[in-house]
C-alpha cells in the first residue's frame, strides 16, 4: 500500500522504495466500545453468518459474538452493533467463499500471458495461474481504500524486497512484490478484511505473500481489474 516517492535512480531501475501501511498499523488501538443493546439493520443477516438465532433481536451473547467478530478484523467501534460495516465485511466473505477453486470464471484475468498473478478488486481476491492452470489460491487480500485505489490493468514485477521497510512510516512490509509504482503484494500484520483497506498495497496474509514470493519472480505478469466496494 502506498506510492513510492522519487529520489533518484537506484538499482534495477527502482526509484525510493516506500510503501505505507494502512493507519491501523501506525495509530494506538482504539479504546473499545461498550457492549450495545440495539439491534442493527442486518442483525438478522449479521445472526444468521455467526450461526447464531436468526431473530433480529440483540442479545447479550449476540452482542459478545458481534463485538468478537469486528474486534479479529479491525471494524470500529467495536461495539457488537449490526450495522453496515460489519454486514459488507461478513456479505464480503461470503462471496469470496462462493468463488471456491474457479475464481476466473469470468475470463477477464488474461489466459495467454503464462504465469500471472491476478487481483480482481470487486471481491478482493487474487490468485497465480498459468495458462487456464489454477497454481494457487484464491486467497483474501485487502486493497487501496477510497482515495487511494490499486491501479487496474496489465504491469510486472519490477522489484522485490523480502525485508522492506517503509521509509515514510518505519513499519515492515515483508514480502514485497512492486507491480506499479510503489504498490506492491506484501503481507500485513492486520486482518486482510479490515476495513476501510490499504494505501494502494495488496495486504495479504503471511502464509500468502511468503507462497507469493516463491511463486513470482522478477517480470511476472499482474492483471489487476474491478474496482473494490466503496470505492
Amino acid at each position: 500500500m502506498g506510492d513510492i516517492r522519487r529520489r533518484g535512480a537506484v538499482a534495477l531501475g527502482v526509484t525510493a522504495l516506500v510503501a505505507p501501511l494502512t493507519l491501523a498499523l501506525t495509530a494506538a488501538p482504539a479504546q473499545a466500545a461498550s457492549c450495545t443493546a440495539k439491534a442493527g439493520p442486518y442483525q438478522k443477516k449479521v445472526e444468521k453468518f455467526l450461526g447464531r438465532e436468526a431473530d433480529g433481536k440483540q442479545s447479550t451473547a449476540d452482542c459478545k459474538a458481534i463485538r468478537a467478530f469486528q474486534t479479529k478484523h479491525g471494524i470500529q467501534p467495536n461495539a457488537g452493533y449490526a450495522g453496515p460495516v460489519t454486514w459488507g465485511v461478513m456479505d464480503l466473505m461470503t462471496k469470496q467463499k462462493a468463488v471456491g477453486k474457479n475464481p476466473n470464471k469470468s475470463g477477464k484475468c488474461p489466459t495467454n500471458k503464462g504465469r500471472i498473478a491476478c487481483v480482481n478488486l470487486s471481491l478482493q481476491l487474487s490468485w497465480i495461474q498459468d495458462g487456464k492452470k489454477l497454481v494457487y489460491g484464491p486467497v483474501p487480500v485487502r486493497t487501496g481504500r477510497n482515495g487511494y485505489e490499486t491501479r487496474t490493468g496489465l504491469k510486472k514485477v519490477y522489484w522485490r524486497n523480502i525485508d522492506h521497510v517503509s521509509t515514510i512510516y518505519h513499519v515492515p512490509m515483508p514480502y514485497s512484490q512492486f507491480f506499479d509504482g510503489g504498490q506492491a503484494f506484501h503481507s500485513v500484520g492486520v486482518s486482510v478484511w479490515s476495513p476501510p483497506g490499504s494505501h494502494g498495497c495488496v495486504n495479504m496474509t503471511k502464509t500468502d505473500a511468503k507462497k507469493y514470493w516463491s511463486l513470482l519472480k522478477k517480470g511476472d505478469d499482474v492483471y489487476v481489474y474491478g474496482r473494490k466496494p466503496g470505492t
